[in-house]
């Protein structure tokens, strides 16, 4: 088998990864970086064409944002994914490819999007020629899934996103009676100081804060990623108001963020248990609770923008690179009572992260503008730290070759350097190519 890495190696985003056997050609995700401006993978058209599958491991964009693409340039094989994966893509690749209209995908290409998929259960094996492919949960975002490629006994386990904690949605990704020779695991939080307090202590902390705002007659913001973030913190946010925690205010969910929440009810026998009972025993449908106000139009949201009330904004993009959030720092930003909770990983050369480095003014559009609100983070993520990563992989029995990505370089080394001698572990560079 050969690997070789056309994105995501000493970065994060634009995962890419391409599986070469005897007899088949497949890449394991297929994403942008997103980032100004936007990065694609490394790999050339002529390799997209030659595939015979793409199996995607969860919908976000630096896993699956270059599909339009592949299929405008000719790529006619199957892309293999779980149901709500390929629920998800409908709606996040048609809406990326309205909002940042790229040039490298064609009307024609983005059709032929719906029908290109094969959906697949989790644990059930499928063959790509001489491949035998599995679904594991991931526990990242709803039908997010580690991929598992046996090819004549060589087996490789492709982590993509993974989360070993219980969230309000999901149970943690599976980790049970693992074998696999080789793994290419994520390390978005592998750095050494990435070990994150309990969620019980965070959310306890962001909770009394955003109070704190509205009650001062202030509103608080909420950027986030549409599928799966944002889901996880209007269902939490949704609790505390019923507890009593925080004021009773309207929880606003603007951008994709109300698409993805009913492709999630849809989905809901793919949540945890928890949340099915709740809806199917007890008629309690969190997901249609009436703190929550969907914003669908535009003149909704000047409304919003402009209303005197305290309120909670959830909003995509969860790294400010586009979407509703803009438009409301833009109005909203220079009111210093007002508040902006990150509650995500935001990548290098995003406004996100310009903020959270200190620097008030961005850019939007043409022009410069002041944020003078109050900025916090809270992290939620729906990725593994450092420690559940080491534990990861202990688990896993009969492992020898280990490849980090998905990570900025310094954390993918810390992350090689905890790992120890025990294994081959190699810290791979864009275009880097092995044989295991």
């Amino acid at each position: 088998m050969k690997v070789k890495f056309y994105g995501a190696a000493s970065e994060v985003g634009r995962s890419c990864i391409l599986i070469e056997t005897k007899d088949a050609k497949v890449l394991l995700d297929c994403g942008v970086k997103v980032s100004e401006p936007p990065e694609f993978p490394l790999i050339p058209d002529e390799k997209l064409r030659e595939l015979d599958a793409i199996i995607i491991s969860h919908a976000h964009l630096d896993h699956c944002g270059y599909l339009a693409h592949a299929l405008s340039i000719g790529f006619s094989g199957y892309i293999y994914a779980t149901k709500p994966t390929f629920e998800l893509i409908t709606i996040l690749v048609n809406d990326y490819v309205k909002i940042s209209n790229p040039d490298n995908v064609t009307k024609e290409g983005l059709s032929k999007l719906s029908k290109a998929f094969k959906l697949k259960e989790y644990r059930e094996v499928f063959t790509i020629k001489d491949i035998n492919v599995k679904f594991l949960e991931a526990g990242h975002v709803l039908g997010s899934a580690m991929i598992e490629l046996d090819v004549r006994n060589e087996n490789l386990l492709y982590t993509g996103d993974v989360n070993f904690r219980t969230t309000k949605l999901l149970d943690p990704g599976y980790s049970k009676d693992l074998k696999e020779r080789t793994l290419i695991i994520e390390s978005t939080y592998g750095g050494d100081e990435d070990m994150f307090p309990s969620e019980k202590i965070t959310l306890t902390s962001m909770a009394s804060s955003i109070a704190e705002t509205l009650k001062s007659n202030s509103k608080v913001i909420i950027p986030s990623f549409g599928i799966g973030r944002a889901q996880e913190v209007v269902l939490t946010l949704d609790d505390y108001i019923r507890s009593g925690v925080i004021p009773s205010v309207p929880i606003y969910m603007d951008g994709m963020v109300n698409k993805a929440m009913k492709i999630h009810r849809h989905n809901v026998i793919y949540c945890r248990d928890e949340l099915q009972k709740r809806i199917l025993m007890n008629d309690d449908d969190p997901f249609k609770s009436k703190n929550f106000v969907h914003v669908l139009t535009i003149k909704e949201r000047k409304k919003v923008i402009k209303s005197t009330e305290p309120c909670i904004i959830v909003t995509t993009s969860g790294m400010l690179s586009g979407g509703p959030i803009l438009k409301y720092l833009e109005n909203l930003g220079h009111i210093s009572t007002n508040k902006l909770i990150f509650v995500g990983y935001q990548g290098e050369g995003t406004r996100g992260r310009q903020l959270l480095e200190g620097n008030r003014i961005i850019t939007i559009g043409k022009k410069k503008v002041n944020i003078k609100m109050i900025i916090e983070r809270y992290n939620l993520s729906a990725h593994a730290d450092r420690q559940q990563l080491l534990h990861f992989i202990s688990k896993i029995n009969s492992l020898k070759n280990i490849f980090i990505v998905h990570g900025e370089k310094v954390k993918s080394e810390q992350l090689k350097e905890s790992i120890g001698k025990k294994y081959n572990v190699v810290v791979p560079s864009l275009l880097d190519e092995f044989n295991v």
